[in-house]
């Protein structure tokens, strides 16, 4: 029997890669498959802030178990931008290719020990009866001096890990999900759900 779990998210992106983390036996339902077409403001200044927004609105709604994320990418360069507004910035409707290319072109002037970067999410679990659970997961790495790789969504291509030796776009699917914040936060949400006896095994 598959184990369903609704998560505040219209990017199917983001859906594959969580049915991809958790494996066979999940059923993800996205606010497609739930037919919620409202748009949820995320108002808060914080990562956790606006993955508990997402959350607990559609909780509320559905009067069910709802998880939600809400992850960025940080540049030191700039001073942790686009950070909590990585979604939307240069605008929602803008390419990331136009976004990865501005990103670039703002720190091409960056000293290698000044191109730190990470991409964080944080992941929380509302509770019908209120209950709220919120995990984090960060992964580091240093801004790429140019896009690689078409795999991933996003920051991927300019997102680059020196241990690997290439950015995360062009790491294979299954290779980013083992390292991913995404992969990092759903993991430890996966334990939590598993203590509040959501899931089993």
């Amino acid at each position: 029997m598959s184990k369903k779990l609704i998560f505040a998210t219209h990017n199917m992106g983001k859906v594959n890669e969580i049915k991809q983390i958790l494996g066979d036996g999940y059923q993800v339902l996205s606010l497609k498959d739930v037919s919620f077409t409202d748009e949820i403001e995320e108002t808060g200044t914080t990562f956790e802030e606006n993955a508990t927004i997402k959350a607990v609105t559609l909780s509320k709604e559905l009067g069910e178990i709802v998880l939600a994320d809400d992850s960025g990418f940080e540049v030191d360069y700039l001073k942790g931008e686009p950070g909590i507004y990585s979604s939307r910035y240069l605008g929602e409707d803008t390419p990331y290719e136009v976004k990865n290319r501005t990103i670039l072109e703002r720190c091409q002037d960056a000293k290698d020990e000044e191109r730190g970067a990470r991409f964080v999410c944080a992941m929380a679990c509302a509770f019908p009866d209120g209950r709220l659970r919120v995990t984090k997961g960060v992964i580091e790495g240093v801004l790429a001096k140019e896009p690689a790789g078409t795999n991933g969504f996003g920051y991927d291509p300019i997102f680059y890990l020196p241990e690997r030796k290439m950015t995360t776009g062009e790491m294979t699917p299954e290779d980013k999900n083992a390292i991913s914040h995404r992969g990092i936060a759903l993991r430890k949400m996966v334990e939590v759900l598993k203590e509040e006896g959501v899931l089993h095994g």
